[in-house]
């Protein structure tokens, strides 16, 4: 029973929000031209339920470069329509479109001749009649089996914000960067503004060594930087090379088949050349790409001397979550 009242709900909801699509006409162009125009900040206000789901669009709003905040009625109505300013523009979210505490606030914004906007399901109401725009979000039935708690209604005004705020990103050219500086936090913010140099190793957290230091001294510095690789310098400390776990593995083989000394060795006898490098304002998500190309799990940042720079390693990467 509960899995067939599961369905019967999502079907109800998807059904509701469906319908929607057939509404998008001129009036949806003219909110949009209303909210790309405003040089202020886009209030959206509602009651109950549509209060909830007020709080949401005007997140998605503010999250995605539109300036915007949400206005309790109740509350404006006691002093807080004191935020509200010249410039804004109201989105009012109202079912019935007679919601008291919304209707209390329509002379104040109508003396500020602020635009307003309403998302309601009721076109002959007094919300209605008061808005320059009116977004029909209007449902045949609830998916509750009484009718009466909201819910296809609820469903059916987020996605018509959903379409606004989306329509409206678009609309002003909002990009994938842009969206990375309002969420840093988040992991696309940290794959999008996190670059080389602030996650790198530098100064003496860079393990190097000369080109003629033996495999010992070559082995303690990896072992205390503990990165499984170091930077091979010359006598002006530019890099010549790198040697890694890789390469001690293979030099042990070596070492078992052709009985030679590892400890005598010079670390420039060892070596690999031309290390792979990446520039320290190079994105960190790029790093990982470029590790990934070649299996590696590190790369050097070099200075423009060709002095080392840095170092930055997978496990770098891997605690910011940018992989």
């Amino acid at each position: 029973m509960s899995i067939i009242t599961g369905k019967r709900v999502l079907s109800i909801e998807a059904k509701a929000i469906e319908e929607l699509v057939s509404r998008l006409d001129s009036r949806f162009t003219k909110a949009l031209d209303i909210l790309y125009n405003c040089t202020g900040r886009i209030v959206v206000t509602g009651m109950g339920k549509s209060g909830l789901i007020g709080k949401k669009i005007s997140a998605t709003f503010a999250s995605t470069g539109a300036p915007s905040f949400f206005l309790h009625p109740a509350e404006g109505i006691h002093g807080d329509i004191g935020m509200v300013m010249q410039d804004d523009v109201i989105l009012a979210i109202s079912n019935s479109g007679e919601t008291d505490e919304i209707i209390a606030l329509l002379p104040i914004f109508k003396r500020r001749s602020l635009k307003i906007i309403c998302l309601t399901g009721k076109h002959d109401s007094t919300l209605s009649r008061n808005s320059d725009v009116v977004l029909d979000v209007s449902v045949k039935e609830e998916a509750c089996p009484m009718n009466l708690v909201p819910t296809a209604s609820t469903t059916a005004t987020l996605a018509m914000g959903d379409a606004l705020a989306v329509a409206l990103f678009e609309k002003r050219g909002f990009r994938e960067e842009d969206f990375a500086l309002y969420h840093p936090g988040g992991a696309l913010g940290r794959r999008l503004l996190l670059s080389v140099k602030d996650l790198m190793h530098t100064a003496s957290d860079i393990p190097m060594v000369y080109e003629n230091s033996n495999m010992k001294d070559v082995i303690c510095e990896m072992t205390s930087k503990k990165l499984g690789i170091t930077a091979i310098v010359d006598s002006n400390r530019r890099l010549t090379g790198i040697i890694t776990d890789g390469d001690l593995r293979r030099l042990l083989e070596r070492e078992i088949g052709m009985k030679i000394d590892i400890f005598n060795l010079k670390a420039s006898e060892v070596m690999t050349k031309n290390p792979k490098i990446i520039s320290p304002d190079a994105l960190a998500v790029s790093a990982v790409q470029m590790m990934e190309s070649y299996s590696i799990t590190s790369l050097i940042i070099k200075n423009d001397d060709d002095t080392v720079g840095g170092i930055i390693h997978l496990h770098d990467l891997l605690k910011k979550g940018i992989v």
